[in-house]
């Protein structure tokens, strides 16, 4: 298989939990990037059949999502973590790397998560925790249609970059790989500890810029949560 780019990338079975905006974007694209995509939701395969078809992504179970995947891309509400089945990962390849796309919109959505509030932990860092197993943090600032419209070649002048959060070097740089293919430069962001820095309300958050622009939002940023992203 080949990339847009010319230059050979390997396919890869890829699980994806949550087929809302995020994970339907992403679903239609690594598909048509001609990896072997399963996608599932909190409702069902048989609800998933129009993507299905669209896309030829394999409908299954959330608890079959990740099986035999080296990437997995979790993109449900924050509030549904939680609830997700207890060994998801189990039956994954070896070196599974666990995409995070959530935001806490605890007044719009999700409700107050004291893991959040009250012991200062990242976004990511209590996904972690509730998933048991280490996760990287990509596209929770990127607008859904971007990753269908915004693609661009490597060097194009208007390619965007996204910010990329993670612990584990080898799964990071899975991730950035993938988010490379998809035609969007990255930059490394840190550690998960650090994530706050691409939380919503931070100067990246929903940012349409290049590489340096990211950078200097990512510094910019403030770690005080905003007012209207608290409980």
């Amino acid at each position: 298989m080949h990339d847009p780019e010319g230059q050979a990338s390997r396919t890869m079975k890829i699980g994806i939990i949550g087929a809302g905006n995020i994970g339907g974007n992403l679903t239609r694209r690594l598909t048509a990037l001609g990896h072997e995509v399963s996608v599932a939701n909190s409702r069902g395969p048989h609800t998933l059949t129009a993507l299905a078809e669209e896309t030829g992504a394999t409908p299954v179970p959330v608890e079959e999502a990740a099986r035999g995947a080296e990437i997995a891309v979790v993109a449900v509400p924050l509030k549904a973590v939680p609830d997700l089945p207890d060994g998801l990962f189990d039956e994954a390849a070896d070196g599974l790397a666990v995409i995070d796309t959530g935001n806490y919109y605890p007044r719009q959505r999700d409700g107050r998560i004291a893991g959040i509030e009250d012991e200062g932990r990242t976004e990511s860092r209590w996904t972690e925790q509730q998933l048991g197993h280490p996760v990287v943090k990509a596209f929770n600032g990127t607008y859904a249609q971007d990753i269908l419209d915004r693609a661009r070649p490597v060097g194009a002048p208007d390619r965007m970059a996204l910010p990329v959060a993670g612990d584990d070097a080898a799964a990071k740089a899975k991730v950035r790989a993938l988010v490379e293919e998809l035609g969007f430069d990255t930059v490394d962001a840190g550690g998960i500890d650090d994530s706050w820095r691409q939380q919503p309300g931070t100067p990246v958050y929903g940012l349409r810029g290049d590489a340096e622009a990211v950078r200097k939002a990512l510094a910019e940023a403030s770690a005080e949560r905003p007012a209207e992203y608290r409980g």
